[in-house]
């Protein structure tokens, strides 16, 4: 169980709503997905999809202003609370305490589980609130706003249930508290459960409290025998767990995409205007979350990215590949501004959209290919892959080699300058380097040997031309000097040995100028926005690995010690984290952050033989 948050709250009565941060929890349910914070109040949610209208939108907006919205149970003078996961699930419980002692618990999930022989996740929230301790009054406060809080619905109510009814999307809330209450926001003694269902206009087919209690149950077996199948490391086993169930909630299932993170526009360090949409599916990232998973045995979210994958490439024809696309292989992405959201914490700008689908990044072709590889040796799955997928992804891999050495945007998506990167050639080399061996597994002797040279010639070509002599490391691009955490990434697919000494002298040359104590920045040239400020959490993850595979894991451990730190109280991860405050910023949760968790933690861990 996570260690639970502690908070003082000097409020007297109902008082304003904690400021905006990141100590969130995220629900879902493989479909939609919710932020909560230490209080128990939901401040993001988009529907009908990770990438659609929050229609809860606090986390972006003040919540003075009008078109601010929320769903918050609440108790009387709060003086404090705590909050954890249930073990091995993605159930959220808060516990809110008032200044005389009395509790309540507040119990929150999206319902997850198999019903009918086929995966139920339906577009519902639920909310169970029930005293715990003495007599606590509390109040219920539900305000969706719909088109990015332009748009107030109309609300309707029935017998047990309310409608806010938008001009595209209609919410019901099912409950079996006082719906007077909830729609006036009066205050009340809590002397029983209470429970809350959100989602789609339909009725429900049992009584309120009985599907409540249904779907808790069931969701919780659900992600205890999903946990329970994952082969995890002997240490860190609990940061592992919460790491790989927050990484398979940021897939879309219903078409297999996996988004880089659950919100947008949350700044990657203060007033630094580095505010990006993160809710769509990067190959990149994607290939990271399914490498990972795949490290614990949990193959599944693989095959159903493959589903989503391959659709994507189909569509190109052999032709350029964007480095991301919508969850619903949306080619079109437009990057807009929204001027009528403050932004977090008032550091705007709020932006929807990605202007990144429009950049030609090379390391694309190499993820594409990374990503499918292990399912053509992987004999456990029910769709292993042969002869026609393999000649789709030679598609790919000839995009490869056609691109290899030109100058792109690189995989920090710069806008502004263009170079021949060495995280992009080392991906096109990693294309053709797994093309040939996938070519060996189906017995394509001719088509293994012609992959097999151009990885040869491209490998040859890295090591001459990314190699900086003045700096005794390997740069950011070619006939460069400055240097590039992405670099590292050399080792860990597999295109040089970690004991080469040209790859110690740049973990050694990186240390030097890329890290503030056990955090590393993504690189050290001015990008649009100036020099990075805060640190790139994957970066540090990278570091983490290296070190360890260059002999030098003692120092990989404590950084890794000091990175589970950096997590919050629920143990999720942003992008960023600040090297002074430590504060977590950059969107969240972020998958590669979750990445790096699991990774450092399989390459750390003692063998299980040595303790049992």
């Amino acid at each position: 169980m996570s260690s639970p948050l502690s908070a003082s709250v000097p409020v007297s009565g109902f008082g304003p709503p904690a400021p905006p941060s990141l100590a969130l929890g995220l629900i879902g349910n493989c479909a939609f997905s919710a932020l909560v914070d230490a209080h128990a109040r939901i401040v993001w949610c988009c529907l009908p999809r990770f990438d659609g209208d929050p229609v809860f939108n606090a986390l972006l907006q003040p919540d003075a202003a009008d078109n601010a919205s929320s769903f918050s149970i609440e108790i009387e003078d709060l003086a404090s609370s705590q909050q954890w996961y249930e073990p091995n699930s993605a159930v959220l419980r808060t516990q809110l305490f008032d200044k005389e002692g009395n509790g309540i618990e507040i119990t929150d999930f999206a319902p997850r589980f198999t019903s009918h022989f086929r995966s139920f996740r339906p577009l519902m929230l639920v909310r169970r609130v029930r005293p715990i301790q003495g007599s606590p009054r509390i109040r219920v406060a539900l305000n969706p706003r719909y088109g990015w809080g332009r748009e107030e619905p109309e609300v309707t109510r029935g017998s047990n249930h309310v409608r806010y009814v938008g001009s595209e999307l209609t919410l019901r809330l099912n409950t079996d508290a006082s719906i007077s209450h909830i729609l006036s926001r009066q205050p009340f003694l809590l002397s029983r459960e209470h429970n809350f269902l959100l989602g789609a206009d339909e009725t429900l087919i049992d009584g309120i409290a009985n599907t409540a209690r249904q779907f808790e149950q069931e969701t919780l077996s659900y992600w205890r025998k999903w946990s329970q199948r994952l082969a995890i490391p002997l240490e860190w086993q609990d940061a592992v767990i919460r790491a790989a169930i927050t990484l398979k909630l940021s897939q879309y299932e219903d078409t297999g995409a996996i988004v880089a993170a659950m919100t947008t526009s949350i700044p990657e360090a203060p007033n630094s205007g580095r505010n990006w949409d993160y809710r769509y599916c990067w190959l990149r990232d994607a290939f990271f979350v399914v490498r990972a998973l795949n490290s614990l045995s949990e193959v599944a979210t693989m095959e159903e990215y493959l589903r989503w994958l391959v659709n994507a490439v189909a569509a190109e024809r052999g032709s350029h590949i964007q480095p991301l696309y919508g969850i619903d292989l949306e080619r079109e992405l437009p990057e807009t501004i929204l001027t009528h959201l403050a932004g977090y914490l008032g550091m705007g700008p709020v932006r929807i959209g990605n202007q990144a689908h429009e950049h030609f990044q090379h390391d694309v072709y190499g993820n594409i290919v990374l990503g499918a590889a292990q399912a053509f040796h992987d004999h456990r799955l029910l769709h292993r892959p042969g002869q026609a997928e393999f000649a789709r992804l030679e598609k790919v891999g000839e995009q490869a080699v056609s691109v290899y050495g030109q100058p792109d945007a690189g995989m920090w998506e710069l806008r502004s300058r263009s170079r021949i990167h060495t995280s992009s050639v080392l991906m096109c080399w990693a294309a053709c380097d797994r093309l040939a061996k996938i070519a060996q597994t189906l017995d394509l002797a001719q088509r293994a040997q012609y992959w097999q040279d151009h990885a040869k010639r491209m490998h040859a070509d890295i090591l001459q031309r990314a190699w900086s002599e003045e700096r005794q490391a390997f740069a950011e691009s070619f006939g460069g000097r400055e240097l590039d955490a992405s670099v590292l990434l050399m080792a860990e697919v597999g295109f040089i040995n970690a004991s080469d000494s040209r790859f110690v002298s740049t973990v050694e040359a990186m240390e030097k100028t890329l890290c503030d104590g056990p955090y590393m920045r993504r690189y050290e040239a001015a990008d649009d926005f100036g020099k990075p400020e805060t640190a790139f959490n994957i970066c540090t993850f990278w570091r983490i690995d290296a070190l360890a595979r260059i002999g030098r894991k003692q120092e990989a451990r404590e950084i890794f010690e000091t990175m589970l730190t950096a997590r919050n109280h629920l143990g999720l991860l942003s992008e960023d984290t600040h090297p002074v405050s430590g504060e977590m910023w950059g969107n969240f949760p972020q998958t590669y952050s979750m990445v790096g968790i699991i990774n450092a933690a399989v390459r750390l861990s003692a063998p299980w033989d040595s303790r049992i």
